[in-house]
């Protein structure tokens, strides 16, 4: 009697928690369909994955057949559009797949002028058998002779006929070119005056702040490491070409030859005494205006104070 109670009790209790022996084969099949389910769903999602994998490798074994970009299948203005973005070197292996568009005379020619802008060659009728690629080579070992012996380098350039024997074309491709090395070319510069003199005179410097013109300058024709007549020489050559430049400045102003070369040495010292770290007491603009103004008393102090302000926020003006 007393077990009977408590199983019609211990029912009644697994009724009422929802674990009845229907409720329990009821929520155990559930499981087992959720667990199917996402068994399934694992599959589905290797299998997928697999699909993947496959495509991926057959397209990336597709582009392995396929290889490089045909060139010649392209637009040539494609073509030598992309050719023209190559160096000689790249251009040069480049030949060796695409041989007749990288051989083509229009990108030498290009980079040709781009390296060295003018030579006297371009200005005449090209001689029987010339190719621009040929000349390329010829200029680039021009180069490299000049940076060992100047004098020789002149000597190849003409004597292939690249540059006239005119100190005028030879400064023209001094001006034009970028790749001679700048010690060297100072001491060409140095024994070649007349050179030197052609050389000033293709500079523009109208409309130019003094310091900016300055340092143009010697972006073009290198300043000495020590002060001496080549460095007198530059700045008078300098002074007089910058004043060539802006007569009505200079009437504006006041200002003579002598007093640019004046404020032209006034800046290099400056310029050495503000970058310099051996300077430990920098030059005050008050300073510098009461120095300059006692060498070249007509130049305003306003004129004077905005050549330091140049000075002492851009910087030295032969750097």
């Amino acid at each position: 009697m007393g077990q009977g109670l408590w199983r019609v009790a211990r029912n009644q209790q697994l009724q009422h928690q929802g674990y009845s022996g229907q409720g329990y084969l009821t929520r155990e099949h559930g499981r087992r369909i959720a667990t199917n389910s996402v068994s399934n769903t694992s599959h589905r999602k290797q299998a997928q994955g697999g699909i993947d994998i496959y495509h991926l490798l057959k397209t990336r074994k597709s582009k392995e057949q396929e290889g490089f970009i045909n060139l010649e299948m392209l637009p040539p203005e494609l073509s030598f559009t992309i050719l023209s973005y190559l160096n000689a070197t790249d251009l040069c292996l480049a030949s060796c797949v695409w041989q007749d568009l990288a051989n083509d005379e229009l990108l030498w020619q290009g980079l040709c002028k781009s390296t060295w802008g003018h030579c006297s060659i371009y200005n005449k009728n090209p001689p029987l058998g010339f190719s621009f690629r040929k000349l390329y080579m010829q200029l680039d070992e021009g180069s490299l002779t000049f940076n060992a012996n100047p004098d020789e380098g002149v000597n190849y350039f003409m004597s292939k006929g690249i540059l006239d024997d005119s100190p005028k074309e030879i400064a023209k491709f001094i001006f034009c070119t970028r790749t001679l090395n700048w010690k060297k070319l100072r001491i060409y510069l140095d024994e070649r005056r007349d050179v030197l003199d052609d050389l000033v005179t293709l500079h523009n410097f109208r409309n130019q702040f003094l310091p900016n013109a300055l340092r143009e300058f010697f972006r073009h024709i290198h300043a000495p490491e020590e002060r001496g007549e080549y460095l007198e020489t530059l700045i008078t050559k300098f002074s007089h070409r910058f004043c060539a430049c802006n007569p009505d400045l200079m009437r504006e102003l006041g200002l003579s030859p002598d007093a640019v070369y004046v404020l032209c040495y006034s800046l290099i010292l400056l310029s050495i005494d503000l970058t310099s770290p051996h300077v430990k007491n920098k030059m005050s603009k008050r300073e510098f205006i009461r120095n300059t103004r006692r060498a070249a008393q007509n130049i305003s102090e306003d004129f004077v104070g905005h050549l330091y302000d140049n000075i002492y926020l851009i910087g030295h003006v032969a750097a």
